[in-house]
């Protein structure tokens, strides 16, 4: 008799039919595959006890402080421990229990949403000269061969920017701004690059933004978070999908001292607001980027990274632009130039945590990465 641990949750789904189980096994038995832990801040103390008994009643659990049941103090933080199967037989309990459980229950079923999305690699094209890596800035004829060579390399879509957004960077006019995009622009439509990617436009210019999207641009890649509503009515009108990237306060003085009550709570809140907004405008295909570097000291960049998964709950794709930035010089002093090792760490852990769109200046080393990266994630035993 032999046996192997096995860790990952796809493995063990595959394992499932290697063993020849039915698939009304399978159906029973995923649900009960995989153990999931909630951090819940300011829980009722009487909710804290009902949510307790419920737990424990379908096979789960809930950590709370040794105090509880004396109801000592109003609130209490917990941590909430069960199968994805019991927690959806929990969410039904909770949905007639006091106490704000029922509206508890509201918030832990959007972690029921599986909805799952493949890797892609979104290029970086800068028309400005004060990008912070310098290998990212191209022109005219240039900036079409670099974006000939990144579809080669695996790229499905290819973000144009002509703004500085590094800290401490100074905004331009919007005729500046398109002065520098348009000839990449024009030439992008008049070759029909946009048949074989997707384009984005790093901007929160409406005009910018009108003239891309009239040219073949399907991407409003907004820094601000769609903070402007003429974004909202061009992305509209257009039908543009858009990313909605999370900024404290703005490029030049968004490194002095950031700081959050819980950074991921604050996102998650920032996210509930634009999301709203951006339907409000019956925009619907959206994308969520946390905007690692944008606002954000160490720590906050490394908890984003780490909870991720927590955002998938938006049912959106996410996506993660770390390349190359300060973040890794923090963690491995090093040059722009020395960083894509630190890159490339910080790309797949989030592709683990729940990303699927990586915006990198390095495609080729990405593709292969990301190739590597689901081989070793698709073997069964």
């Amino acid at each position: 008799m032999k046996i192997i641990k096995i860790d990952k949750l796809k493995e063990k789904k595959a394992l499932l039919k290697k063993i020849d189980v039915s698939n009304e096994g399978i159906k029973i038995l995923e649900p009960k595959m995989s153990c999931e832990l909630f951090y819940i801040q300011n829980l009722k103390t009487p909710a804290g006890n009902i949510l307790k008994q419920d737990a424990l009643s379908i096979g789960g659990d809930l950590a709370v402080p040794k105090d509880t049941i004396c109801c000592k103090s109003e609130t209490i933080d917990a941590l909430l421990i069960v199968t994805s199967s019991q927690l959806k037989k929990l969410i039904v309990k909770m949905q007639t229990q006091p106490f704000g459980l029922k509206e508890l229950s509201k918030e832990l079923k959007l972690f029921t949403n599986k909805i799952s999305f493949s890797p892609k690699i979104m290029g970086i094209i800068n028309a400005n000269s004060d990008s912070f890596y310098k290998k990212s800035r191209f022109s005219g004829k240039d900036a079409i061969e670099e974006i000939e060579k990144m579809i080669e390399e695996g790229a499905s879509i290819i973000d144009l920017g002509g703004v500085s957004s590094r800290p401490n960077s100074e905004p331009v006019s919007k005729e500046e701004e398109l002065k520098r995009v348009k000839p990449i622009i024009d030439i992008i439509y008049s070759q029909k690059l946009f048949e074989r990617v997707k384009f984005s436009l790093d901007s929160y210019q409406p005009e910018v933004l009108k003239y891309a999207l009239e040219r073949g641009f399907s991407i409003i890649n907004d820094i601000t978070g769609l903070r402007d509503d003429r974004v909202c009515e061009v992305a509209k009108e257009y039908k543009a999908e858009v990313v909605i990237m999370h900024m404290q306060k703005n490029p030049k003085i968004m490194q002095k001292n950031p700081t959050y009550e819980n950074v991921i709570l604050d996102i998650e809140e920032f996210f509930k607001e634009r999301i709203e907004k951006a339907k409000s405008y019956n925009i619907e295909k959206i994308i969520l980027d946390v905007g690692i570097g944008f606002g954000k000291n160490l720590n906050h960049n490394l908890q984003l990274i780490s909870y991720l998964s927590h955002f998938k709950k938006f049912g959106f794709e996410l996506l993660i632009g770390a390349s190359r930035k300060s973040m890794i010089d923090k963690i491995y002093p090093s040059k722009i130039e020395e960083r894509l090792a630190g890159t490339l760490a910080i790309h797949l852990k989030a592709l683990e945590n729940g990303a699927s769109i990586i915006r990198c200046h390095d495609v080729k080393e990405h593709s292969q990465a990301i190739k590597v990266y689901q081989a070793l994630n698709s073997v069964g035993v």
